[in-house]
């Protein structure tokens, strides 16, 4: 069983690294925004709720992406471990994905650690339209406001490592492996 959480800034890398991360775990990436659009799609009852949320430019509520999260992680493919990428995002998500799989709990939370410079270069030269200056600059301020204190979360818990993004694909993906199996 293998049971991974990606934390990182927007730009860090996850999206390239989950994706060599659930090949070579064999273990689904589960993206809390693909959940979300699926569950809309499906007209589940979370899902209808959350499409009125959205529809009315609010965030969608820790306890209704909780909701979409635990019934994702009770399907098939996602017994033998996951991948979870932009979940939790905060302090109440992570308090209900801990009392969601307890006893268990998550093998490794790894950081994807990228200097702000570097995201910001890089969310740039996407060329994306919301990937302005101001835009990017508030999605970092963002991250250090609500993502980045999960990151002492985890580690109290035993679970979070840290990995150096600067690199190629491969350099990163290799160190991202080694610090899974040197700390599962």
């Amino acid at each position: 069983m293998t049971r991974l959480v990606i934390l990182g800034k927007q730009g860090a890398g996850k999206g390239t690294q989950c994706a060599l991360l659930a090949e070579h775990y064999q273990i689904p990436h589960i993206s809390t925004g693909d959940m979300l659009r699926t569950t809309v799609a499906e007209g589940t009852h979370l899902g209808l709720q959350a499409k009125a949320i959205m529809e009315a430019g609010e965030l969608v509520s820790d306890e209704i992406i909780l909701g979409i999260v635990q019934e994702r992680l009770t399907q098939a493919d996602a017994q033998l471990g996951f991948l979870l990428d932009g979940f939790p995002r905060t302090d109440a998500q992570a308090q209900g994905l801990m009392a969601m799989l307890a006893p268990n709990k998550i093998d490794v939370a790894l950081d994807i650690d990228v200097p702000d410079d570097v995201v910001t270069e890089r969310m740039l030269a996407r060329g994306r339209d919301d990937d302005t200056p101001e835009a990017i600059q508030r999605r970092l301020e963002l991250y250090q406001a609500e993502t980045a204190p999960l990151l002492e979360l985890f580690l109290k818990g035993g679970v979070l490592v840290s990995v150096d993004g600067l690199g190629t694909e491969l350099e990163v993906h290799a160190r991202v492996i080694d610090a899974i199996e040197r700390n599962r």
